[in-house]
């Protein structure tokens, strides 16, 4: 049976093969080389976002001594993203890098976004975006509900 949800995830995963390939094309050009891999990769991780229906609310929310990469709704979900970039797993995967310390921060960056932004009663949910390797080999990961 084909439901709403599937027919968006396959819309999804169609805008995400055309606009990797853009994304790729994107990034290689020479003004771009010089920008730092974490801001590319927070700039990349909001595309890839957007192409899958999300809104973007706030990008890099300060609060609590804590930082939020990308504050974004998806469906009446407030998702508070952390974009990991890599350029190789030789270090471990991006995923690995958002270790326990890490999430206490962005709930506690969150817990301060919903007071703010008085959230109420919408669902919240912690996603983390693993961007590993560069060029033509880059992977983008969407993980939702990853902590």
């Amino acid at each position: 049976m084909i439901t709403r949800e599937g027919i968006r995830e396959a819309i999804c995963g169609w805008r995400v093969a055309i606009g990797g390939a853009l994304d790729r094309w994107y990034e290689e050009l020479p003004w771009r080389r010089a920008v730092p891999l974490g801001r590319r990769g927070e700039d990349l991780a909001a595309r890839h976002l957007r192409r899958c229906g999300y809104t973007i609310l706030a990008r890099n929310y300060r609060a609590a001594h804590a930082e939020i990469d990308l504050v974004a709704l998806d469906h009446g979900t407030i998702a508070f993203v952390e974009v990991k970039a890599r350029s190789s797993d030789a270090a471990g995967t991006p995923a690995e890098a958002v270790d326990e310390r890490k999430q206490a921060r962005v709930r506690r960056a969150a817990a301060a976004y919903a007071r703010a932004y008085r959230t109420g009663e919408r669902p919240l949910r912690f996603d983390v975006i693993a961007i590993s390797g560069a060029g033509r080999a880059r992977r983008l990961e969407l993980l939702k509900n990853a902590f």
